[in-house]
């Protein structure tokens, strides 16, 4: 059995800063909790109050809830509607797939006047002819059943059927009365003999699991508690090593930051996005961390051949080419993004060649001037080689053949 304690409370108010006292919004779902306790003494500023997927077979212990105004217990063994007189402000209830077959106990909701939204649906009472008519009338506050809402002619239809509607709906209450005492015998019986069967059987054989997961049962409060236990019973020996380690996929990765050698490895156990630049002089790494988070959160260190971040346990850590000054380097943080730049000269930064700077148009006019440009006309006759007074012959072109 999971019981209340202050213990999960606190756990599941991160968002309050564990502080239970104020809290407004409490989420308990999935927990297999099987009764209602210490919430109305610890939390009596709960506004929305979320118990679904849970184990508890009854409303209780909610009185002091004055502020509440949304109670969720859908998916759970609830069989009848009580002790929600005290909600004052409640305005939604959702009591989706219970096994709610008493109708008339929806009557003691006629006290809570802020009520407007109520879910019935996957109930044993939905079944019953005139059932939305019946708690139409019973409930007046109420604009919304089953998320369908009500309208005036709905009313109005409903209150002529409501007088021969109630006689009804109390027959069939006490035949569901009936079938459920038969039921309830007829499943024990059925899950002794189910444990009879396997009881020679290990904790750990799956033979004991097939055969429970295998048979057929009714849908009921005592099933669900059982197939909840089984499951529970599962969990528990995964966690005490009943898992068979051998196998790869059972085995527990190790976090390696340096291999054998003493090299450091890159990785990114955060998953977060990062640009790095290799510069002359320095290396600069921009790591896009989270914008909310809170630098407390995140520590730096930065060794000669590699730099290391680690945002909330997981670390950022890659590797260096070139070594680094960790004395003159530098973290900063944007208040804007969140990013984080960290800036890391190098040991020995790599040399810089200045490109050879051009001549411009008055120094070249000026080595001119210094007798370093053109003193004459030029003879563009001698410039293919020979002598200046050596006359190459004149070709007669009506002697040259025609091209073919």
């Amino acid at each position: 059995m999971v019981r209340i304690t202050e213990q999960l409370i606190r756990k599941k108010s991160e968002h309050n800063e564990l502080i239970i006292g104020t809290l407004e919004e409490l989420s308990l779902h999935q927990e297999d909790i099987e009764r209602i306790e210490h919430i109305g003494h610890w939390c009596r500023e709960l506004k929305i109050l979320l118990l679904q997927s849970n184990l508890i077979p009854r409303l209780e212990n909610l009185n002091r809830l004055k502020k509440l105004e949304y109670l969720n217990v859908a998916i759970n063994n609830i069989e009848r509607i009580e002790n929600l007189e005290a909600l004052e402000a409640l305005q939604k209830l959702d009591l989706t797939l219970n096994f709610i077959g008493e109708l008339t106990s929806v009557e003691s909701l006629r006290a809570n006047y802020n009520l407007r939204e109520l879910f019935l649906t996957g109930n044993p009472c939905t079944d019953y002819p005139g059932y939305r008519e019946y708690v139409i009338i019973a409930l007046p506050q109420l604009a919304h059943l089953d998320g369908k809402e009500i309208t005036r002619s709905d009313r109005l239809l409903a209150a002529k059927q409501f007088p021969a509607l109630r006689e009804r709906i109390v027959q069939l209450e006490a035949l569901h009365k009936i079938e459920r005492d038969e039921q309830r015998v007829r499943v024990q019986q059925s899950i002794e003999e189910q444990e009879a069967s396997v009881r020679d059987l290990p904790d750990d054989d799956e033979r004991r699991a097939t055969t429970f997961w295998q048979q057929k049962s009714e849908h009921c409060p005592e099933t669900r508690i059982q197939m909840a236990k089984f499951s529970r019973r599962a969990k528990d020996q995964a966690a005490a090593g009943g898992k068979n380690l051998d196998r790869p996929d059972d085995r527990k990765r190790t976090r390696r930051l340096f291999a054998e050698c003493g090299r450091p490895y890159s990785l990114n156990e955060p998953r977060v996005s990062f640009e790095f630049r290799d510069e002359p002089d320095r290396f600069e790494l921009d790591l896009h961390v989270y914008k909310y988070l809170d630098t407390s959160l995140v520590e730096v260190d930065a060794q000669p051949n590699y730099v290391r971040v680690t945002i909330k346990g997981k670390v950022f850590q890659l590797a260096l080419k070139h070594d680094i000054q960790t004395d003159r380097s530098t973290c900063q943080r944007s208040q804007t993004t969140g990013h984080m730049l960290i800036v890391m000269p190098k040991l020995n930064p790599e040399r810089i060649v200045a490109p050879a700077e051009e001549k411009r148009p008055s120094q070249v006019n000026q080595s001119q001037a210094t007798g370093g440009g053109l003193k004459g006309p030029v003879d563009i006759r001698s410039i293919c080689g020979g002598s200046s007074q050596t006359k190459q012959p004149r070709i007669n072109e009506d002697e040259v053949p025609d091209l073919i």
